[in-house]
């Protein structure tokens, strides 16, 4: 029972990161992330993936990978909702495009574990922050048949029939696999999705990787994963009042429920042995309390609690994605 009250406190993380040639500086600027890159594209602030550990950076636990603390304690650390999964099911993003991003396509579980031994990918976005007039690529325009999808990335006119939609700061879009998607110049993005790093590039705007070469297409199999009709918009659930905060869901799929907490006094909330908490500050300054386990979490902060932590609350003014199953 003491070891159990142990390894459960709200663990900061340190993310690892990312230097894809379309970031910026947003994430070291804005959020002081120790990125050891001039151009950071992403930071995975809570990773299982071995492309990127996140790291525990405070208590017992301090200086060891997220993933090492999961082997030790197991599935237990995870609640009872995670029981369905093999491995954590859950990676959790922030990305400063700074650039348009590739388009792209992910495909799904069945289709990945055939051809390449993973899980597929279905993600949501939350949208940070914006430049004026940023957009994103959200599925097709029309419907496009296989062969006129081939064509079009043939004589670079794929463009033409993509859906682009203007975004606004608190905006939100769930990327199902097999929905043609990207992120567009301008855009800072809260990315929550599958443990999966499988994505398969359709057009790259004819740019060229840090080899001097155009960067790897994967035509054959993005053919065989995208959905060919457009795609809509997902509703968030309705604001519930609650007392010192609100409460929308703004994601729910077997993988992951993402709610946004619009924090204004005292949030009071629970970890229980269902499922982990994983809260992301996008907004604000925050003092969490866990049963006198106290930390500040500031805009831009990733702090994990796992299944049984028990009462929380966040004081201050802020706004968290609280991530759980």
């Amino acid at each position: 029972m003491q070891q159990d009250l142990l390894v459960r406190y709200p663990m900061k993380m340190t993310p690892a990161f990312k230097d894809y040639i379309w970031g910026g500086s947003l994430l070291t600027s804005r959020y002081h992330k120790p990125s050891p890159y001039e151009r950071t594209a992403e930071s995975w602030e809570l990773s299982c993936h071995p492309a990127g550990f996140s790291t525990i950076a405070n208590g017992p636990y301090a200086g060891e990978t997220l993933e090492d603390y999961f082997k030790i304690y197991g599935k237990e650390i995870m609640g009872a909702r995670y029981a369905k999964f093999e491995e954590f099911p859950v990676l959790i993003k922030l990305i400063d495009a700074n650039n348009n991003l590739s388009i792209q396509v992910h495909p799904d579980d069945a289709y990945a574990r055939e051809h390449e031994d993973s899980y597929g990918k279905t993600e949501m976005w939350y949208v940070v922050d914006c430049a004026p007039g940023a957009s994103l690529i959200y599925g097709f325009e029309k419907e496009v048949s296989k062969e006129e999808f081939r064509k079009r990335i043939e004589d670079n006119t794929l463009l033409d029939v993509l859906h682009s939609v203007p975004v606004h700061k608190g905006d939100t879009f769930m990327i199902r696999p097999g929905t043609i998607h990207a992120i567009g110049k301008g855009c800072l993005i809260a990315e929550i999705q599958q443990s999966s790093n499988i994505t398969y590039r359709v057009y790259d705007y004819g740019r060229l990787g840090k080899d001097g070469k155009p960067r790897e297409l994967h035509i054959e199999k993005a053919l065989a994963v995208t959905f060919s009709h457009p795609v809509k918009q997902e509703a968030a659930a309705p604001v519930e009042q609650m007392d010192g905060y609100t409460r929308r869901t703004l994601a729910a799929c077997d993988y992951f429920i993402v709610d946004l907490l619009s924090v204004n006094g005292t949030a009071k909330l629970e970890a229980t042995d269902q499922s982990f908490h994983a809260l992301l500050c996008v907004e604000g300054d925050l003092k969490l309390d866990n049963t006198g386990d106290v930390m500040e979490l500031h805009e831009g902060d990733t702090v994990f609690l796992p299944a049984e932590s028990g009462n929380y609350t966040l004081t201050g003014n802020g706004r968290v994605l609280q991530t759980h199953l």
